[in-house]
Order: C-alpha cells, then sequence, then structure tokens
C-alpha cells in the first residue's frame, strides 16, 4: 500500500461514519499549491458553502496559496461562510491527511471564525 492508498483508506473511513451520523461535514482538499474547503451537508448531495486560495480575494492577501498564511485566511472565510448559510456545527472531514500544517490552520481558524466541531 502505498502513501495515496493509505490516504484514501483513512478518508473512507472517516467519511463513512460521518455519512452514519447524517451531520455536516467541513471537508479540507490540499494540493501543493493550494487549498479547498467545502461545507457539505448531512446527505452529502448538497455544498452548502465553499472558500480557497483560488479565489481572487484570497489570491490578493496571499499570493502563495500553498501556506500556512493562506490557508488560515480560507478557514476564517469558511466560517463566515457557513454563518451566513446557517450552519455553526460540523464534523471536520481532513480527507486522510495528517492533522498539522495546513489542515491545522485551516481548522485552528475556523474554529476562530465560529464553527464548532
Amino acid at each position: 500500500m502505498d502513501k495515496k492508498q493509505a490516504r484514501l483508506r483513512r478518508a473512507r473511513k472517516t467519511r463513512a461514519k460521518i455519512a452514519e451520523l447524517k451531520v455536516v461535514r467541513l471537508c479540507v482538499h490540499r494540493s501543493n499549491s493550494h487549498i479547498y474547503a467545502q461545507i457539505i451537508d448531512g446527505a452529502g448531495a448538497k455544498v452548502l458553502a465553499a472558500a480557497s486560495t483560488v479565489e481572487e480575494g484570497v489570491r490578493k492577501q496571499a499570493p502563495s496559496g500553498g501556506n500556512v498564511k493562506a490557508a488560515t485566511l480560507v478557514g476564517k472565510l469558511i466560517a463566515e461562510r457557513a454563518k451566513a448559510a446557517g450552519v455553526e456545527t460540523v464534523a471536520f472531514d481532513r480527507s486522510g491527511l495528517m492533522y498539522h500544517g495546513r489542515v491545522k490552520a485551516l481548522a485552528e481558524a475556523a474554529r476562530e471564525g465560529g464553527l464548532k466541531f
């Protein structure tokens, strides 16, 4: 099993548990140059809010999307958009990634923004 398959196995286990509970989830995707966050409803069918480093407003504040500063901006932005959509409590789906670095920065910024998980 290589690194990618191990990460996907961890992600599958987490998503199965979240789907069983039918709760809204904060899903994070990380690439080398960007980070993306989505709030997905309990059924898993609809995206309620989204934010990423690809957006123009975030790019102006953090030209490099692949660092902790950019992840913090995305975390604050997703928290604002989730609140606007009426979501306050979510389950954190880190897609099998380690809770470290950019993923951790996004999660902590979302918590500071008012999301509970």
